[in-house]
């Protein structure tokens, strides 16, 4: 069984910065063979991509963040990281750290319903 714990949410002014945290629980070897990536849900609104980092380290961002988020694994403790900088006031949603064995062409692609295990959620609050 996989499991993901996020952290690092939090409440920041528009242009902070934030940096969130993702710890997935599986063995080491199959660590390196999943398509991970950070997803968000906005009140009303459909969940979403936001950065994929695929298993041989391809990333793939959401238009509206590419330049000023950055995703990243860790090397040794089965985390994978997503480093937000200037922060707009729409980027407010729950953030969502995702899993799954997927073709980087199928991890490129951002799509939710693609990836089976997920994390329960890190809220994310920009103020204007």
């Amino acid at each position: 069984q996989v499991q993901l714990v996020e952290s690092g949410g939090g409440s920041v002014e528009a242009g902070g910065s934030l940096r969130l945290s993702c710890t997935i629980s599986t063995y080491t070897y199959e660590y390196f063979d999943y398509c991970m990536g950070w997803f968000r849900q906005a009140p009303g609104k459909e969940r979403e991509g936001v950065a994929v980092l695929t298993y041989n380290g391809r990333a793939a961002y959401a238009e509206d963040v590419a330049g000023r988020f950055t995703v990243s694994k860790g090397n040794a403790k089965n985390s994978l990281f997503l480093q937000m900088t200037s922060l707009k006031p729409e980027a407010t949603a729950m953030y969502y750290c995702a899993a799954d064995r997927l073709a980087s062409s199928v991890c490129l692609r951002m799509i939710p319903r693609d990836l089976d295990y997920w994390g329960q959620g890190t809220q994310v609050t920009v103020s204007s």
